[in-house]
């Protein structure tokens, strides 16, 4: 689904504590996911990898308001992604990754999400699990398959 251009416009659209689940839909089609927030809300999951360079999550409260709308693939977050965490953590965290591979001569499992380190530099966050599906170790470095670097 190739909508990050259109993103900036729709978010614009979107009030928090007024718009509604429904404009949320309207604007953003149906979600990835759809994850049980604090409080008795509920977190929309869109995605925008592996084409894009954003992952967005919208919490709907309680009232069927739209409480927050966070575009979740920055530094700030992935710092968030600490050894230990589980698999499913880390995937309400950041959304789906943009790509997975085994490396079964580790007994590991890497995530990578694309996103984008401003101005315009196209980088790779990877999250490595273990055999139980726990995080081992997490990097970013520059995306060597992006456009700038082929």
């Amino acid at each position: 689904m190739l909508l990050t251009g259109c993103d900036p416009q729709r978010i614009s659209e979107l009030e928090e504590g007024v718009s509604t689940e429904a404009d949320v839909r309207a604007r953003f089609g149906a979600p990835e996911a759809i994850w049980e927030a604090p409080g008795g809300g509920y977190t929309l999951e869109y995605n925008r990898n592996p084409a894009g360079h954003q992952n967005y999550m919208i919490t709907i409260g309680p009232d069927g308001r739209m409480s927050a709308l966070r575009q979740v693939l920055h530094p700030g977050n992935f710092a968030r992604v600490q050894p230990g965490m589980s698999m499913e953590e880390v995937r309400r965290m950041l959304g789906r990754p943009a790509r997975q591979q085994s490396v079964p001569l580790r007994g590991e499992t890497a995530w990578d999400w694309r996103w984008m380190d401003p101005p315009n530099a196209s980088m790779l966050f990877t999250v490595w699990f273990d055999r139980d599906l726990r995080v081992v170790r997490s990097q970013s470095r520059p995306d060597n398959e992006a456009p700038e670097h082929r």
